[in-house]
Order: structure tokens, then sequence, then C-alpha cells
């Protein structure tokens, strides 16, 4: 799938998710959308990705599918940490603020062993890729 292409179905799936319904192709229980500012260009940026939960924490994974660089969503958090999430709890959206942060040592460590044991396909993005895939949690802002 081309850039353009990847575009349209992200539009499509943030168009879905929002009006609440059934989310074509994907688990609307397993998405959020996730809002981060362009590292250049200061627009907002709106990307729907799936997620975890490890107790209270929200993860996200950003494997890109094993593509050599990190995904641009990524890219911009690093440089602005603040995000938006919205998530559906019970069959309402939550929108909130949050920080992002990138995982890094042990804890990346122990989370990427439970993330490949409950979602083996990141390991085959692991093994696609040199680059360590981060993981990054979603920490509310209230």
């Amino acid at each position: 799938m081309d850039a353009e292409e990847l575009k349209a179905v992200n539009r499509r799936v943030v168009e879905q998710f929002r009006a609440g319904g059934v989310v074509e192709g994907m688990h609307r229980e397993r998405l959020l959308l996730l809002t981060t500012r362009g590292r250049v260009s200061g627009a907002e940026h709106v990307t729907p990705m799936m997620f975890h939960r490890e107790g209270d924490r929200l993860l996200v994974v950003a494997s890109a599918a094993g593509a050599p660089e990190d995904p641009q969503w990524f890219r911009n958090l690093v440089a602005d940490p603040w995000v938006t999430v919205e998530i559906d709890d019970a069959g309402v959206v939550d929108r909130y603020a949050a920080t992002a942060v990138p995982l890094a040592g042990a804890e990346l460590d122990r989370l990427w062993a439970v993330l490949t044991t409950a979602y083996p396909f990141f390991a085959d993005h692991d093994a696609q890729t040199a680059r360590t895939i981060p993981v990054v949690e979603l920490v509310r802002r209230d």
C-alpha cells in the first residue's frame, strides 16, 4: 500500500471510529486515535492504531509493520510528547490529553515480551527491521 492509499484508509478509519459504529477491517475495542503535532509543519495529525492495556497503562507500538524507519507519528511525539487520545470506553468515545512516554531499558524489554506473546505479529515485525521497535505509554493528563 502506498502513502496515499494509507492516508485514505486512515481517513476512513477515523471517520468510522468517530461515528461510533463498526470500523471496517478492525477491532474497535483494540483501536484508538492518536493526535500528534507535526514536528516540522506544526499541524495536527490523527493516526488510528492498535493499543494494549497493561493494568492501568495504555501502550502503543511503533512497529510500522517492520519498516526500516520509525513511523511519522512516533517521530512527532518524540519532538512533542503532548498528544490527544480518543478511545472507545463502553460505547462512548473518551477524548483526553496525554503525555507520550517512550519506554526504555528493562521496562521496554519486559513489556516487549508481553506484547510479542499477546500479539506474535510484533515479533514478525521485529524480525524484519534492524531498529528497536518503540513502545510508548500514553499517560492521561487530567
